[in-house]
């Protein structure tokens, strides 16, 4: 058989995007290796609309000694930091975490303390608050000072928790997420979800998961989408505890062992060829398929709308074997907003997509149609 594979070796893939932070690196990521990417953040990030909080809290962690500091995200503790040196507190910032036990969340958030002249004491493996969390709740805590930067969104059970065992805990909520702008775009890539138009969907953070999900199920679409990305659209998070929430609905995620977006890339990279690139024989052809793009012998990838790509994919899993118009809208019209003639319509279209190589295609009288028996 031929072995040819497409220049990039995500050529024919339709990759959804959710990220808001690097969404354009990661896009960019994407488009090099040849996908096809459908953006839509689900969240963005909101600076806080007065810093007054934010400087209130820096202020009273410079009241005194502080115990521990936790550190849950890179851009949360650079943000911090970026703020205090602007209002003249940097220096007596930097000195009093010093004089601090440091707990960082993950590498993000450990790599931005340690460019700040400051060393951790631990990071959780897990990278979760819930791990730290714990580490905290086995020491003498009444009494103590504990500093939070928060990421995102509040952190009110961990801050709680803390309270309840003695200490004194001073939130440092340097941004909040809030909803897109636009909130179409994420909308739409939940019904290309349900309509399997995707073949991936990324994720780099938990609360871009809880948003989609809430954007699905604000659409009457929440159960439509677990079944899809249980089954047939692979979700992707960059680590985690990015995959934490989609893991506890029972959705298995792919995640790299290290949570970086380049590794997510390439995770993915070898995912889905791996998973869905066929290569078959029909009638003196090879033919390769791979996402919504078709290789014809050594001709150049042939790019096919997601419901005419499906089609073929669907005769091409045994050539030669007829399938009845109706098995053809059962498995490929997921959605079953459509009849026979909607069948008849696609494969005419897919045979001018494939132009030269259209009787690959075979209508049999009666029956359906088929893919070309192998030669």
């Amino acid at each position: 058989m031929n072995s040819n594979r497409p220049a990039g070796p995500l050529v024919g893939f339709t990759i959804g995007v959710t990220a808001a932070r690097r969404r354009e690196e990661l896009v960019a990521l994407l488009r090099r290796r040849g996908a096809t990417v459908v953006e839509a953040p689900a969240l963005r990030i909101l600076p806080l609309e007065d810093d007054a909080a934010l400087r209130r809290a820096t202020a009273r962690c410079l009241t005194g000694p502080l115990d521990y500091v936790v550190a849950t995200t890179g851009v949360g503790w650079r943000g911090w930091l970026s703020a205090a040196d602007g209002w003249g507190y940097g220096a007596r910032l930097a000195e009093v975490c010093r004089d601090a036990v440091v707990l960082t969340r993950g590498p993000k958030a450990t790599g931005a303390v340690r460019a700040g002249g400051l060393s951790e004491t631990f990071s959780p493996a897990t990278e979760t608050t819930d791990a730290l969390l714990t580490w905290l709740l086995a020491r003498d805590l009444p009494g103590r000072r504990i500093a939070v930067q928060e990421h995102g969104v509040p952190l009110d059970a961990f801050s709680a928790a803390l309270r309840e065992r003695g200490a004194e805990v001073i939130t440092v909520p340097v941004y909040r997420w809030g909803p897109p702008a636009d909130p179409v775009p994420l909308r739409r890539l939940v019904e290309q979800t349900v309509r399997r138009e995707l073949h991936a969907l990324t994720f780099t953070s938990a609360p871009a998961i809880d948003a989609f999900l809430a954007a699905a199920a604000g659409l009457g679409l929440g159960d439509e989408v677990l079944t899809a990305l249980r089954r047939d659209v692979l979700p992707v998070g960059v680590g985690p505890v990015c995959a934490r929430r989609l893991e506890e609905a029972g959705v298995t995620v792919l995640r790299p062992e290290r949570g970086r977006l380049g590794a997510m890339v390439r995770t993915v990279e070898a995912a889905l060829p791996a998973h869905s690139r066929r290569e078959v024989r029909a009638g003196p052809s090879t033919l390769v398929l791979q996402g919504n793009a078709v290789l014809i012998d050594d001709g150049p990838p042939v790019r096919l709308p997601p419901l005419l790509a499906a089609v073929l994919r669907a005769l091409a899993e045994q050539p030669g074997r007829v399938l009845s118009r109706a098995e053809l809208l059962r498995r490929v019209w997921v959605t079953g907003r459509a009849d026979e003639h909607a069948v008849e319509a696609a494969v005419a279209r897919l045979r001018g997509a494939l132009d030269g190589h259209a009787r690959l295609v075979r209508t049999v009288p009666k029956r359906g149609y088929s893919l070309a028996a192998a030669t």
